[in-house]
């Protein structure tokens, strides 16, 4: 359902367009590479939330907001492509943590130079003030979104 033109969309709904932009631009820029190094937009999705210390197949689930399972599945497939590994957390004996492997060391950085370019064609068509100030706003302190919640009025009175 479309918003009417006197409603403005929901940023959510705007981060979520500018969210499957950047993927969307990524997967094709791997798919044009002759390597055979296409990696789907869930992969790019996953990557894009594992941090360089690692993380649990749990924790990468929470940051990407599916179940378990798919992480896990996801992560099964990276593991097959050699881009990630599954290795036992030193903190602790119960849980595993996915790591890059070398591979996804390399593909991280061919990465970070794809979204470069891909922030610098956005700042040619939108202007680099435009993305400067987006950037800004998104690097800036937000606050936890619980109290966000919690500073929202009661809900309407009939």
């Amino acid at each position: 359902m479309a918003s009417s033109p006197s409603e403005p969309e929901p940023l959510i709904r705007l981060l979520w367009r500018a969210h499957n932009w950047f993927r969307t631009a990524l997967t094709t820029a791997f798919e044009a590479q002759e390597d055979g190094s296409a990696i789907s937009a869930a992969h790019v999705t996953l990557l894009s939330q594992l941090p360089s210390e690692g993380a649990s197949i749990a924790e990468l689930a929470r940051r990407l907001g599916v179940s378990a399972p798919t992480a896990h599945q996801w992560v099964h497939e990276l593991v097959a492509a050699g881009v990630v590994t599954v290795e036992s957390d030193p903190r602790s004996a119960r849980s595993k943590l996915v790591l890059l492997s070398a591979a996804g060391a390399r593909r991280r950085a061919e990465t970070m130079q794809v979204l470069a370019g891909l922030e610098a064609a956005l700042a040619g068509r939108v202007g680099a003030d435009t993305v400067t100030a987006l950037r800004a706003a998104l690097e800036g302190p937000w606050g936890s979104p619980e109290s966000a919640a919690a500073d929202l009025p009661g809900p309407p009175t009939p």
